[in-house]
Formats: structure tokens, C-alpha cells, sequence
């Protein structure tokens, strides 16, 4: 069974042979759904397998050239800003984000040598795409390194958020001066589990202990007391007896 099987190709060819030869007399063979595409679109008749396009150079060093019919893995510049940005930052990640757009041109809208804050994106909504189009914009207009762009943009980012906490927390203050009630807050919630944990634990970590103690005092040895206490005495009588019988000769 070596070589390239090439009856897949000829399937074509053989149900149209089928169709036109009526072998099975009055029945008629149903014709396939995919009988007319075929015939309008046939599939390619060469067996020679075509190397993929080369997105990079090869390696200069190697003798012997490895995967050439593998296809390269496509990367982009943003997905290692990207990164790099989310491995600094992870709590990012756990802020509610929009990706809905009007009409997908919202990026045409966005002027990046303003800053992170646009006029048509919230920084909120996706403040990874702001970082990243902004660094990708101080390193292809400013001319500065990776490291360098990645520092400015994220001077700027620090700056919006913390902002945006002083409005926040600027908010909640004039709120609660009017009588507004927020109930508690979910450090507050989470301090109330973690006690009620904490004292669970040491109601199991006092009875842990007892328990322990109890084993480790009920496996002192005790060198053979409780067997000397344990044996009968001898009736007074019978140590006469024995005594007056080592006397007499």
C-alpha cells in the first residue's frame, strides 16, 4: 500500500461513468448533491505538493532545510505588547470590557498622538487595545525602543486610572454626605469570611490537639508496674507453711 493513493481524484470520473451507464436496468442511481459542483468547480488534477509561502528568512546556519510544506506561524507586533502588558498587569484582565463596535471603523476615529484618551473609545471599555496602538504609535512615529514607548504609555495609563479612582471615591463621598447607604463592600464581606474561617479552624485545631495529647499519653510505657500490681498475693497461711517447711530438716 506505498505510494499516494490517488482514488480520491478519480470519484469524480467514476460516479459520472456510474450515472451514464445503467447498471442496476428500470432503478435509476440518484446523482450525488455534490455531483454538479464538482463538475462546474473540478478539483486540481496535480500531484505535486506546492511549498508554502516563507513569511521569514530561513536560518543562514542550518544544512539540511526542516518543515517546508509546514505553514509559519503568522505573529503579529500587538500580541507581544499585548503580553507583556497583561503579565505586568493581570488584574486587567478582571475588569469588564466592550468589544462592540458601530460600524468596525471606530479605530479610523482615533488619533494616538493625543494620548491613551479617545474621544470614541472609554479607557475602561478596552484599555489593552489603547496601550498597545499607543506604544505601537510612539515606536513608529517617536522612534523610541520597545521598553522606552512601553514606559511612556504607561506613565500615561497610571495617570487616567488614577483618575478615574479619585472620581470614584470622590463620588461615593458626596453620595454618603447625603445620605446615601452602600452596605458593605466586598473587602468588608470578605474579611467576614475569612473570621468566620479562622474560628472554624481553631475549634478543629483545639480538638486536633486534645487528641493527640490523649494518644500520646495513653503510649507512655510503663516498664512493667501494671503487671507487678496485676499479680495475687499469697494468703498468709501458706507463706507460714512454705516458711516452716525450709525449716524442718
Amino acid at each position: 500500500m506505498g505510494g499516494r493513493q490517488i482514488r480520491p481524484a478519480r470519484v469524480l470520473h467514476t460516479v459520472t461513468e456510474e450515472l451514464n451507464h445503467n447498471i442496476l436496468g428500470s432503478k435509476s442511481t440518484p446523482t450525488p448533491p455534490w455531483f454538479k459542483i464538482m463538475q462546474s468547480v473540478p478539483p486540481a488534477e496535480t500531484l505535486v505538493r506546492t511549498i508554502t509561502p516563507r513569511h521569514r528568512a530561513p536560518n543562514a546556519k542550518a544544512t539540511k532545510p526542516k518543515n517546508i510544506f509546514r505553514p509559519q506561524r503568522i505573529t503579529y507586533l500587538e500580541d507581544a505588547l499585548r503580553t507583556t502588558f497583561y503579565k505586568d498587569h493581570p488584574w486587567e484582565l478582571a475588569r469588564p470590557r466592550i468589544i462592540l463596535e458601530s460600524d468596525g471603523k471606530d479605530y479610523q476615529h482615533c488619533d494616538w498622538s493625543k494620548g491613551l484618551r479617545q474621544p470614541n473609545i472609554p479607557l475602561s471599555a478596552n484599555i489593552e487595545f489603547s496601550v498597545v496602538q499607543r506604544q505601537m504609535w510612539l515606536m513608529e512615529n517617536e522612534k523610541l525602543g520597545k521598553r522606552k514607548a512601553y514606559d511612556v504609555t504607561r506613565r500615561e495609563f497610571y495617570r487616567l486610572r488614577q483618575e478615574e479612582e479619585i472620581e470614584k471615591r470622590v463620588a461615593v463621598e458626596e453620595a454618603k454626605h447625603v445620605g446615601a447607604y452602600f452596605g458593605r463592600t466586598r473587602i468588608d464581606v470578605a474579611h467576614t469570611l475569612e473570621d468566620r474561617e479562622f474560628e472554624n479552624w481553631k475549634i478543629w485545631a483545639g480538638k486536633e490537639t486534645e487528641r493527640q495529647e490523649s494518644n500520646r499519653n495513653s503510649e507512655i510505657e510503663d516498664f512493667g508496674l501494671d503487671e507487678a500490681e496485676g499479680a495475687p498475693e499469697e494468703e498468709p497461711e501458706a507463706q507460714a507453711e512454705a516458711a516452716e517447711g525450709k525449716k524442718s530438716p
